[in-house]
């Protein structure tokens, strides 16, 4: 063998022994530290998933978890952005966070997050790399996140009473107009809402792949001009007229079961699976996408520059990337959350019940298309507020 050979395995080593001894010392310093998870709390089976995280945490790694819920991921920005402005610049309210795309672009461009460090934790190797878990809507994350579960829009209807749904913006409009007050989408910001927004203007923009690049004046007027079109055709037809707006996702489900919508909403193509077992929807309710696509993102988890327990953050971050906490996320059972590791690492039995389908789950083929460039949202958001939200 060759000494060039022999010295390369000899660093290869070296540095794998380093890491062990380095992660270990993470975790020692981990035990006994609590740590503020905040984490959108809207969602029954996503608490109660994080609670047994959180459990498993405490009773494997002496890590103190606690589900600080939230609405809105950007009041948790302002939050930290505001402590290290006043000078809290090691004892942060917020030790770990739930983000991704405009909250992830606005922390990392203000310096504001802790790293890098995702790419350090050993459950990284599991990680499916063909997945966007290096970019977060067009931003690189260069390892200040750390990916956490695979999400895609998807409407759900009743089928006894929309056996036919919408499979476009167009058909959409026409659907609204055939049964007027009876469709709608959650108001923005609420990321439900933005995300509605986003997916029109994506399937209307007359040059996608200018929505891929930072958001320019010029550029944001050609883009939208269609979506206001759009949507100033659209709002007459909705709920209330479109003078005002559900607040969030949860409320439309609650109206779908109720009658009074004829579609809701969901970022999870399983949560409809959820919703039939727990009896808030009906037996027929089903899940469905547009035949062009709908928008699909990773969501990560990310450690403030000014937190408090950053080792507490890093050991529950690296649990969540684990073989059986992704396996159980992905249980529909369970919260139904699509997996960021590559399943052929995973054992057979992790492999099946990740790929267990259920009555009401999105079980058709839906093309993923791509998050516009971050930049985007805050422009879309301010611009729809200034349109509709007065009204």
């Amino acid at each position: 063998m060759k000494l060039s050979t022999l010295a390369a395995i000899a660093i290869a080593l070296g540095v794998s022994t380093w890491a062990q001894a380095d992660w270990s010392q993470t975790q020692n310093e981990a035990k006994g530290q609590k740590v503020y998870f905040n984490a959108w709390g809207g969602s029954e089976a996503t608490n109660a998933y994080i609670a047994w995280a959180a459990k498993e945490a405490k009773t494997r790694y002496g890590v103190d978890v606690r589900h600080v819920k939230i609405t809105d991921a950007a009041e948790v920005v302002k939050r930290v952005q505001t402590e290290v402005a006043a000078g809290r610049t090691g004892d942060g309210s917020v030790d770990l966070m739930w983000v991704n795309g405009e909250n992830f672009r606005k922390l990392k461009n203000g310096g504001l997050l802790f790293g890098p460090w995702a790419q350090n934790l050993p459950n990284w190797d599991l990680v499916d790399l063909n997945k966007p878990v290096r970019t977060d809507f067009s931003v690189p994350t260069e390892g200040y996140e750390s990916p956490w579960g695979t999400a895609q829009l998807t409407f759900i209807a009743d089928r006894a009473k929309t056996p036919t749904p919408p499979r476009s913006a167009a058909d959409l409009l026409a659907f609204a107009k055939a049964h007027p007050g009876r469709v709608s989408y959650p108001k923005p910001p609420d990321f439900h809402g933005t995300t509605f927004v986003k997916q029109m203007l994506l399937e209307l923009a007359p040059n996608k792949a200018a929505l891929q690049q930072a958001v320019t004046p010029a550029a944001f007027v050609t883009a939208t001009q269609p979506l206001w079109a759009y949507l100033d055709q659209l709002h007459p037809s909705l709920w209330r007229n479109g003078t005002t707006f559900p607040a969030s996702a949860a409320e439309m489900h609650r109206m779908l079961g109720d009658g009074e919508l004829k579609m809701s909403i969901t970022f999870n193509p399983n949560e409809a699976a959820n919703l039939i077992a727990s009896k808030q929807l009906p037996a027929t309710a089903y899940s469905f996408g547009f035949t062009g696509g709908t928008i699909g993102n990773v969501h990560f988890v990310a450690i403030p520059v000014n937190a408090r327990a950053k080792a507490g953050a890093e050991v529950f971050a690296n649990f969540l990337l684990s073989a059986e906490a992704q396996t159980r996320k992905a249980d529909i059972s369970v919260w139904g959350d699509g997996t960021v590791l590559d399943i052929n690492k995973l054992p057979a039995a992790s492999q099946a019940l990740i790929r267990k389908t259920a009555p009401g789950a999105l079980n058709e083929a839906v093309p993923t298309l791509p998050e516009p460039h971050a930049s985007w949202v805050e422009a879309l958001e301010a611009e729809w507020l200034k349109r509709y939200g007065s009204r």
